[in-house]
């Protein structure tokens, strides 16, 4: 699995789509390689899909987006597989309910390659065509989005197996030395959202002005140690730190650490492992970023406030560029884990304080694809960065993710921030 990065080798030149395209679709086959029939099949929670849906589902994008409308006489590879397959679209009709889709034993794994195989190639005469350039570059972040799925469901899966077992022998990458201190900034007038010619999402636009007051983010994020601390000092039991809700939640799943957390060990895609002190915390949900930031002195950032200081780092935003090599390079790659970096990408989400809501002036795309990402803006919050579990190339400063306040199984986290 390739760790996220937001700095390429410049001796790369930047790849083609149709090699963008390839290397995606190689990348997500390569993931599945180490996993059983039943490794790929299982649900563990409705939040989370089988490895081997996500292979399916993202294969029927290309199939229902792609070659259905712009491939003359091509014909569905099965008819039935829409409605296993689509994940939200309601424009493309019924579907298996969300929660049903680890039933689905049938088609097997090989029967879904099959039809990866068979889409792959009925989408080469397409990958030139330079009037569907920006529906095959949504195509490929959307596959990307589920490869970073992919891996955090069957972790989510494996960890529920008493056995705790590892989808990867490998050990994870040494923790590096988090600098401290704070990047302080004036604030004042700034424009935010997406300012560059390359591939966007809709929600990262339009672009647009913001005022912020002057503030100051952490060049580092909070680490296993201090939240460590933040236990000790009772900071699950004072209700003091949470919102009423956070509390309610709290009380009625009976939270006391991060996910993933027991004793001094926390779980991975190798296992359980001893918990690095110096390493991220991750596995947080935006209840628990907010009370430790209220612990702590601090608060979250706001969306604008972190992309401000991101933009720095964006390098004209250089994340755009995906390492076509990067599915021959996981034989030699570490498992995801977060292990401290000196830049604001690729090793957790980080929990704002913004709320999931359009940005002044935003339009949904006509027809299917404008489903993606509009319909969900109420009652999520905005995450930035990138996580260890991220395709290298896939984020950029304007990047919008956004959760539910209480889920936690994704490489979440925080960057606290304060007012000066």
């Amino acid at each position: 699995m390739p760790q996220a990065s937001t700095r390429q080798d410049e001796a790369h030149s930047t790849p083609s789509l149709a090699e963008r395209f390839k290397a995606t679709r190689h990348l997500t086959e390569a993931l599945l390689q180490p996993l059983s029939e039943a490794d790929a099949t299982i649900q563990s929670m409705e939040d989370a899909s089988p490895a081997k849906w996500h292979a399916a589902h993202t294969t029927w994008f290309w199939e229902t987006f792609l070659l259905r409308d712009h491939l003359p006489d091509y014909r569905l590879f099965h008819e039935k597989f829409p409605f296993l397959f689509n994940s939200y679209y309601e424009t493309e009709g019924e579907r298996i309910s969300r929660g049903q889709r680890g039933l689905i034993t049938r088609p097997t794994l090989a029967e879904v390659l099959e039809w990866r195989a068979h889409v792959n190639a009925a989408m080469e005469p397409l990958l030139e065509d330079g009037d569907l350039a920006d529906l095959i570059a949504l195509g490929v972040a959307h596959e990307q989005q589920h490869i970073e799925l992919l891996l955090t469901d069957i972790k989510h899966a494996l960890s529920k197996n008493p056995l705790g077992p590892a989808m990867w022998e490998t050990p994870t990458k040494a923790v590096a030395a988090q600098q401290d201190g704070w990047i302080e900034h004036p604030g004042g007038i700034a424009r935010v959202g997406h300012q560059s010619d390359g591939f966007s999402f809709d929600n990262e636009g339009p672009v647009h002005r913001v005022l912020m007051e002057p503030f100051a983010l952490s060049r580092r994020l909070v680490t296993n140690g201090e939240w460590a601390q933040f236990i000790a000092d009772g900071g699950y039991k004072d209700h003091r730190l949470w919102l009423s809700d956070a509390w309610a939640w709290l009380d009625r799943r009976n939270i006391s650490a991060p996910l993933y957390w027991r004793d001094d060990e926390h779980f991975t895609h190798t296992g359980w492992q001893k918990r690095d002190p110096d390493a991220p915390v991750a596995h947080i949900s935006y209840y628990e970023a907010d009370a430790f930031a209220t612990w702590a002195g601090c608060r979250l950032p706001s969306e604008f406030e972190w992309e401000a200081v991101a933009r720095g780092q964006d390098k004209a935003e250089s994340q755009q560029r995906f390492d076509a090599s990067a599915g021959n390079q996981l034989d030699q790659a570490a498992p995801p884990a977060p292990v401290g970096t000196a830049e604001l990408f690729g090793d957790v989400w980080q929990f704002t304080r913004s709320a999931y809501l359009p940005y002044p002036r935003f339009q949904p795309a006509p027809g299917a694809v404008g489903e993606y990402n509009g319909k969900f803006m109420a009652g999520q919050w905005v995450l930035k960065g990138a996580s260890c579990a991220t395709v290298r190339g896939h984020s950029r400063a304007s990047y919008r993710n956004f959760f539910y306040p209480q889920q936690r199984w994704q490489f979440t986290g925080l960057r606290l921030a304060k007012d000066v």
